[in-house]
């Protein structure tokens, strides 16, 4: 896959709904603008980043078949290479992605495809990160006027409402309220 495809935002949601079930692209943009409306996601977009996924040996194609009068459609579904790529998008979504990205809302959107205990320490590190980015927000540089520096109030009101969040979650995956999946 070329490296400017890997990186698309869409790849992740793309290999989760494909680790769902097996489709074809015109299904996964329709699947992705439903689930997801906010992403920008256009049929050839996606149809693009499945063919780069195809060669890139993270899906193989089935034979197309044809449903009523539609056009013959290839359906894809993941390979084992594509199941260890998802996983590993979801892994650098929590760790590496900034405070309130898409990439860190995508990875939470197939947090469920990895084992509760994994989920739980990635989040926990992320937190811990976090943690120390909320340290170094509280020093208030010197001798700028606060009117300067607002965008250091809003960043500080991100990462909080993060820390939050990702607390309540990690208590809810250990308590087992939250129902999961994926075996350990």
């Amino acid at each position: 896959m070329p490296l400017d495809a890997s990186r698309n935002s869409l790849v992740l949601p793309l290999l989760g709904l494909l680790e769902e079930r097996p489709a074809h692209a015109y299904d996964l943009a329709t699947r992705l603008r439903k689930r997801y409306a906010h992403l920008t996601a256009t049929r050839s977009t996606v149809t693009t980043l499945v063919k780069s996924m195809h060669r890139a040996g993270l899906m193989e194609a089935r034979e197309p078949g044809r449903v009523g009068n539609r056009p013959l459609r290839t359906e894809y579904e993941l390979t084992e290479a594509g199941i260890t790529r998802l996983r590993a998008k979801i892994e650098s979504g929590l760790r590496d992605t900034p405070v309130a990205s898409m990439d860190f809302a995508l990875a939470v959107a197939f947090l469920g495809h990895l084992p509760a205990d994994r989920a739980v320490a990635l989040l926990s590190a992320r937190a811990e990160r976090l943690t120390g980015e909320l340290a170094a927000l509280a020093a208030d540089p010197a001798g700028t006027a606060e009117l300067h520096t607002l965008e250091r109030d809003y960043r500080h009101g991100l990462v909080v409402a993060e820390l939050a969040w990702i607390a309540t979650l990690v208590v809810r995956i250990r308590s087992a309220e939250l129902a999961w999946a994926v075996a350990a």
